[in-house]
């Protein structure tokens, strides 16, 4: 209801701690367990969770329990993952700093690559994405960039439909904020419609204060809030402070609309 698959993974993510694959895993493996218990073949509980084999039913199993389904049947060892349940708290004595604003519409201009899905550690695609940009796209940036932000932006977008799969990739662009619709074929043009944007900004740690501020978008500001997620790239940029090690200013820029 008004939010991509890949917003609800997120969302999902930051809430419960879980991947939506790993939970599901988890949940599947967590009932083959019972069914051992009751007395049914391991071949069986195998394809009826959709394993295509005994050996990668076993390894799954082993490292998610510790011990291998035969064991479950000749010992009645047991290891359960319950069903999650949500229940929405209000937490006091903490404040969320955020704005909403409007803006008319333009153009997302970088490189970009297809990268895999990861809500947390270092996405070393986009590492190599970094690498990959030469002089002369840096200069094309810089000299279309003409609407604020005034900064280099990573903007993510195009996440796979599926989002049930274990694996999935999303577009991942470097680029800037422009109304220039001329580009040359060294950088990619994605158009932004006008839309609303609530701006989170955060300073502390980097990464970490940047991946808690995302954490609590999700997890407490949005379920809380009266604007829900749009289908539009979301985006953020970081700036790196010079006189404190792995110290910066960062903005969440997340595209939204009133419930």
């Amino acid at each position: 209801a008004g939010i991509s698959d890949y917003h609800f993974k997120k969302v999902f993510f930051y809430l419960t701690g879980f991947t939506l694959s790993e939970y599901i895993k988890n949940r599947k493996l967590s009932e083959a367990n019972k069914d051992l218990l009751n007395g049914e073949k391991v071949t069986d509980v195998a394809f009826k969770y959709g394993y295509q084999s005994i050996d990668g039913f076993t390894r799954a199993f082993k490292k998610w329990s510790g011990f291998l389904p035969s064991d479950v049947i000749k010992t009645k060892t047991s290891k359960s993952f319950p069903k999650l349940s949500f229940i929405i708290t209000v937490k006091g004595g903490t404040t969320m700093e955020f704005r909403i604003v409007d803006k008319p519409a333009f153009n997302l201009v970088g490189v970009t690559k297809r990268v895999p899905m990861q809500f947390e550690g270092i996405n070393y695609e986009i590492v190599k994405l970094a690498e990959s940009i030469t002089d002369e796209q840096r200069e094309e940036m810089h000299a279309l960039q003409n609407i604020a932000p005034y900064e280099i932006v990573n903007a993510s977008y195009d996440a796979d439909a599926n989002f049930l799969k274990e694996e999935g990739y999303l577009t991942h662009m470097i680029g800037v904020l422009t109304t220039e619709d001329k580009v040359s074929e060294r950088l990619e043009k994605v158009p932004v419609p006008a839309c609303t944007w609530a701006v989170f900004p955060n300073e502390g740690p980097f990464p970490s204060t940047l991946q808690q501020t995302m954490a609590r978008v999700y997890s407490e500001w949005l379920p809380s809030s009266d604007y829900e997620v749009i289908n539009v790239p979301t985006f953020s940029f970081t700036k790196m402070d010079k006189n404190k090690k792995d110290y910066a200013y960062s903005e969440v820029w997340i595209p939204v609309r009133k419930k």
